[in-house]
């Protein structure tokens, strides 16, 4: 599962070297970040509670945690790479601030990955690979609809009402986009004559979207649960990928190739928990295109949110 794997990828992806590279690549991504997370920080109200929590924070490369941890008296940080997280924390050299840092191992989407592989497990693939392409898609569809998505998710430690603010930091495509790309990895696998084809069957691409709008509204739930009355939420998520293959044309909507992450209801989604204080938008490159790949990048949504 491409969720066990972040351990791995994470280590060339965050930190301090990777936020080093955005500032020279990126560096409206890291502003833009940085000040919705600490707006959020200084509009909650003083009686919200002192607490924050990260979700989704890896090794903090875009969270401005030293800040953080000055104006609360515990920061949360929650997320499965345990070691990304202690290769953020371990950038604080104050050791009070440290003292104010609590890890939480937590996969965010409640387990679905590991449902899904369970549920894909279980199928006689040798069957369905016999009945062709649709009949593949139509297990396919039937596993992503099968799949329990825990709503809210549970995150030990982590109560009801305990936050003053709730970060969500750039975890949220990943939720619902790793399960996918399992599903289709796992398909090709048996099949690498059928990459490509699920975008031809309906009946897959609605449980798709389903399943991805299912995810969203539980991550919505969780922050809406965990943050205090009169606390905020700022949530920052990826909207839509992008690939370009000429150095300086990343912003060119001609040499683009764009993938859309988020269904085009999810501003709904959000209204439908929480009143918008403040939103913004913005582009980031997360790799350079090469002679033998196109560079890569993301449209985002920012937020800051006050629960209804």
């Amino acid at each position: 599962m491409r969720i066990e794997q972040l351990p791995y990828t994470n280590i060339t992806m965050q930190g301090a070297q990777r936020r080093t590279w955005l500032r020279q690549h990126a560096p409206q991504h890291l502003t833009h970040c940085a000040e919705l997370t600490l707006h959020a920080l200084q509009q909650r109200e003083r009686d919200a509670s002192q607490c924050v929590a990260v979700l989704g924070a890896g090794a903090c490369t875009e969270v401005p945690l030293v800040d953080l941890a000055r104006n609360a008296d515990e920061v949360v940080l929650a997320d499965l790479d345990v070691s990304a997280m202690k290769q953020g924390y371990e950038e604080l050299t104050s050791p009070a601030l440290r003292r104010r840092i609590r890890l939480v191992e937590a996969d965010i989407s409640g387990g679905v990955s590991a449902m899904l592989h369970r549920l894909l497990a279980r199928q006689q693939w040798d069957a369905v690979l016999a009945g062709g392409a649709s009949t593949v898609f139509d297990v396919a569809a039937s596993c992503l609809e099968q799949v329990v998505v825990p709503d809210p998710p549970v995150i030990e430690t982590l109560g009801k009402g305990e936050c003053g603010l709730v970060v969500s930091s750039l975890v949220l495509s990943q939720l619902f986009s790793y399960p996918l790309l399992d599903l289709l990895d796992h398909i090709q696998s048996l099949a690498p004559a059928l990459l490509g084809e699920q975008e031809r069957h309906r009946r897959y691409q609605d449980a798709a979207q389903a399943f991805r709008v299912r995810v969203i509204h539980a991550h919505l739930h969780l922050l809406h649960e965990l943050v205090d009355a009169g606390g905020l939420v700022t949530l920052l998520s990826d909207v839509r990928g992008f690939a370009f293959f000429v150095h300086g044309t990343d912003h060119d909507a001609t040499h683009r190739r764009v993938l859309p992450l988020v269904p085009r209801i999810f501003p709904d989604l959000i209204r439908n928990h929480f009143t918008i204080v403040e939103e913004a938008h913005w582009e980031w490159i997360t790799d350079l295109p090469t002679d033998k790949r196109p560079g890569r990048g993301y449209e985002v949504a920012g937020y800051v949110l006050a629960p209804l």
